[in-house]
């Protein structure tokens, strides 16, 4: 966890004491909402179907347990008892009253929990690899540089007010959990032939409705320089953005436009000028940094205890330890993902009495400290193997110890037509109604890693693009159609899917996904071949072949 210092916790509070004025003076009538919209989007405050929503920024998706309690408090006191988890490793509650705000800002504050540019076209949520600093094989902990990153970008003048939003992700591991690939910036630790550590940076990657596939600028730059090459994109970007056409404002259409080639000679130019200068990062302002984390003592513990051989007789629990707990670093302990996809579930959504829970059993076996993925779901990240058994059991009891994580009814959704005022049609009950055709754990066992993603509009909130299978929800008429695609993934392999064919009605999409999964189990070469692998194999016409054969 990393250690907030006094101008950290004076720059939440001064946004509070900011926020609240604004808030006052839009109930007053002294603000019109066009004139109050700006300001509360810097805020995280947008207004949805029903109500404003509230988005809060967890950076890189590290919460302590404090922080977690503070967030079912907002659920429980100011919004209707629940919280929802997003692919941007935030958090949004959708009914707070506009008075409310305020208050519910203050009280995210005492822990250090803020809203700022969780919205609006500037930098946004610094996000990483849930298991980033426990996971083996990673080249060092990434969220000590998304720290330095976040603070280089927090209320930064120069990229406040850019053509359009802007995020950043990070990972430090070979297998890509942080979908580095479908990011404005995405960056990946690596070392050079000496040795040294630096990044390989992405550009240009984003769904939505012109999806990209993020692009290599530069293999290698070095620690020291990343903040100022950093800085030499967004210049680029904020000089030559589209700022005349919302629809291509975003750096991927800049990238796609130019080109990768011409692009990066603008970066090199505009980095000419700044590099080696005061951004540079020296050795101490980085230990500095590194420093502030505070990582757990560790005890030498046993890799397969007493207690974890008593529990393996349990099919339930064998069940669960197979599918929600990976290898740590450390021997004798864990990474165990707490499934927010309960079968007929809303995915991500939380109770404020689950978070309560969580945040107690995070204290108890995970040293205070709990992650968030973009996947929704939550993860411990540092647990004995030994306390598996009583993990598992706590969890089971609160609902969060689905044996589903990565499976097929792991899915991924927006809030859809159900909340958002974008949207065009529901993503909740597809994703409910899914689950619960999925749910028995021997079919989704044979089935075997399957990720479903679903967005209710172009605007890909769900990552329709990437998921094994994508659902995107479109109006035609008046009335709710779905289009299919298949083959995206979101990892170090990053594609776009391909639609299959013509959108399909609403009450159509649970059996359409059906037949393309009973396509697959008949068409794949061996038990192991995973869905995704079979349809860059097979290509789409067997699958369309299936679905639209009686339609």
């Amino acid at each position: 966890m990393y250690a907030y210092d006094e101008i950290d916790r004076a720059i939440v509070h001064e946004r509070v004491d900011e926020f609240r004025d604004q808030v006052r003076r839009r109930l007053s009538g002294e603000l019109t909402e066009d004139e109050f919209k700006p300001l509360r989007l810097m805020n995280g405050v947008y207004l949805q179907l029903h109500a404003y929503m509230f988005r809060v920024a967890i950076p890189y998706g590290t919460l302590s347990s404090d922080q977690l309690r503070k967030l079912a408090h907002v659920a429980r006191t100011y919004d209707r008892g629940y919280g929802h988890f997003t692919t941007r490793q935030n958090i949004q509650f959708n009914w707070i009253a506009l008075k409310d705000l305020p208050d519910a800002l203050a009280d995210l504050a005492e822990v250090g929990i803020h809203a700022m540019q969780t919205s609006g076209n500037c930098t946004r949520n610094v996000t990483a690899d849930q298991w980033a600093g426990v996971a083996p094989g990673e080249i060092e902990d990434p969220r000590v540089w998304a720290e330095i990153l976040r603070q280089h970008t927090a209320l930064h003048p120069e990229f406040s007010f850019l053509p359009r939003k802007f995020k950043f992700a990070i990972t430090a591991s070979d297998h890509d959990r942080a979908a580095i690939k479908i990011h404005d910036i995405g960056l990946k630790l690596v070392r050079n032939d000496a040795g040294d550590t630096g990044f390989e940076v992405l550009v240009g990657g984003g769904l939505g409705r012109s999806p990209f596939i993020g692009r290599t600028i530069k293999p290698f730059v070095a620690g020291r320089d990343i903040l100022s090459y950093i800085e030499a994109i967004l210049r680029v970007y904020n000089q030559y953005g589209r700022r005349d056409n919302i629809y291509k404002a975003r750096i991927k259409i800049l990238v796609h436009e130019l080109g990768i080639e011409k692009f990066a000679a603008e970066v090199e130019l505009a980095w000419s000028e700044i590099a080696d200068g005061p951004l540079t990062l020296d050795d101490e302002m980085i230990e500095d940094i590194r420093s502030r984390f505070i990582y757990p003592a560790y005890e030498e513990l046993p890799a397969e205890p007493d207690e974890l051989r008593a529990a393996a007789g349990d099919a339930r629990f064998e069940a669960w330890r197979a599918n929600s707990v990976a290898p740590h670093r450390q021997d004798g302990y864990a990474i165990v993902t707490l499934s927010l996809k309960p079968a007929g579930g809303a995915p991500g959504d939380a109770t404020a009495e689950q978070m309560d829970a969580v945040a107690d059993l995070a204290d108890k076996y995970s040293f205070g400290e709990i992650r968030v993925g973009h996947e929704q779901n939550l993860v411990l990240p540092h647990v004995a193997r030994r306390d598996l058994p009583a993990l598992w059991a706590a969890l089971d009891g609160l609902g969060l110890a689905t044996p589903n994580v990565g499976l097929v009814s792991d899915i991924i959704a927006c809030p859809g037509l159900d909340y958002c005022s974008l949207a065009n049609a529901r993503s909740i009950p597809i994703a409910q109604e899914l689950s619960r055709r999925f749910a028995n754990p021997d079919t989704a066992a044979l089935i075997g890693r399957l990720h479903i993603n679903i967005s209710g509009c172009i605007n890909a909130c769900g990552h329709h693009h990437v998921g094994h299978i994508g659902i995107l929800g479109v109006e035609k008429n008046g009335e709710e159609f779905y289009q299919i695609t298949i083959g995206g993934r979101a990892d170090e392999g990053a594609e776009l899917g391909v639609l299959i064919g013509p959108a399909v009605p609403y009450g159509d999409v649970a059996d359409v996904i059906e037949d393309i999964v009973e396509a697959y189990l008949s068409l794949r070469q061996r038990p192991d071949e995973l869905f995704v692998d079979a349809v860059k194999r097979l290509g789409v016409e067997p699958f369309k072949e299936r679905v639209y054969a009686t339609r």
